[in-house]
């Protein structure tokens, strides 16, 4: 049976954490969205209280970085998700210093401990000379989060805009995953609109794809009288160990295995305009696949080892990263990251 899993995002914002300002700002952000998904005020708090010693390490043993806080829906429940990226020295070995007592320059400090006790789930990806990427979500209620799919993205709109124009999403067909995002043309309130008509498309609870070319003639057509854009698809088939794909325009798709990258093909053209022949393109999934899509605002010349850095980690630890690393400035970027569905974080 086919299930359109929910839009993780409902509110997403980037805080600087460059200054001492920085976590007293992401500190109120947080229990803003916090208040506003109904948590207890002692929750509010604890989330305030987390927000802010995660802030705080960054600035004081990364030199600064970013911070990305949103609502997420899981489980028909809300949830609030903290993704906290710097460029500093990294971690050697994160495991001490997440004990309560260790601090060094190259760490996050003895704040982990804290951190820990508050959070429903915590994940942290770090390489020395790289950077740390850390990962915090909040329930309402104290306890173990719900895990959700095995898949995520981030979105980072260009400088100087409020709206990105990429956008993604997900849906779930018994053991199969699908993934896709769209990279809306340009940027701004108009390229946000296009990336949107290309959601609801995708979505359409009534409408299951029958393949990935079906969905992007979906798309396609619900695109139509705006501005168009680039649009990829992924079907992940653990059972028969394949990754169906199909694209149009400068979306990248990548099956990630070990050490071995095997980028998959788009043809050219514009979903909404200018479309060519559609065509599917089948690759292997290896039990320990990851399967990467991202919009022309990352560069596209990161390897297999970039994310063999980060074993065991979660998608959305995976996608900060290679957004962090590979991510220009200049253009909206998106990331996203799927496993298949009974695959290991």
């Amino acid at each position: 049976m086919d299930a359109v899993i929910p839009p993780r995002v409902e509110d997403v914002a980037w805080l600087p954490l460059d200054d001492p300002s920085g976590p007293g700002a992401a500190r109120r952000a947080a229990e803003k969205i916090a208040e506003q998904l109904g948590f207890p005020q002692q929750r509010v708090a604890e989330v305030g209280l987390a927000v802010t010693e995660i802030g705080t390490n960054v600035l004081r043993h990364a030199g600064g970085g970013a911070m990305l806080l949103r609502a997420v829906h899981e489980d028909r429940t809300g949830g609030l998700e903290a993704v906290a990226v710097d460029s500093g020295p990294g971690m050697s070995d994160v495991p001490a210093s997440s004990r309560d007592g260790h601090s060094t320059r190259g760490g996050l400090g003895v704040g982990l401990g804290t951190i820990g006790r508050l959070v429903d789930d915590l994940d942290i990806g770090s390489r020395p000379g790289r950077g740390t990427v850390l990962l915090a979500r909040f329930r309402a209620t104290r306890g173990a989060a719900p895990s959700g799919p095995n898949a995520a993205g981030i979105t980072r709109a260009l400088s100087g805009e409020q709206l990105c124009g990429d956008a993604y999403a997900l849906r779930g067909e018994g053991s199969r995953l699908w993934l896709m995002l769209c990279d809306g043309a340009g940027h701004g309130p108009l390229a946000a609109a296009a990336a949107r008509e290309a959601v609801r498309a995708f979505t359409e609870p009534d409408r299951p794809p029958a393949s990935p070319v079906d969905a992007l003639r979906a798309i396609h057509g619900a695109m139509s009288g705006t501005r168009g854009g680039a649009v990829a698809v992924a079907e992940l088939d653990p059972g028969a160990g394949l990754v169906r794909f199909a694209g149009i325009g400068n979306v990248a798709g990548a099956v990630v295995s070990g050490t071995t990258k095997r980028s998959m093909i788009s043809v050219g053209g514009i979903a909404g305009y200018r479309v060519p022949t559609l065509r599917a393109h089948d690759y292997s999934l290896p039990a320990d696949g990851v399967v990467v899509l991202h919009s022309d605002g990352v560069r596209p010349r990161w390897r297999a080892e970039d994310l063999v850095s980060l074993p065991g980690r979660s998608p959305v630890v995976v996608a900060a990263a290679l957004l962090r690393d590979e991510g220009v400035r200049q253009d909206d970027a998106s990331v996203l990251v799927g496993r298949a569905p009974g695959a290991d974080r």
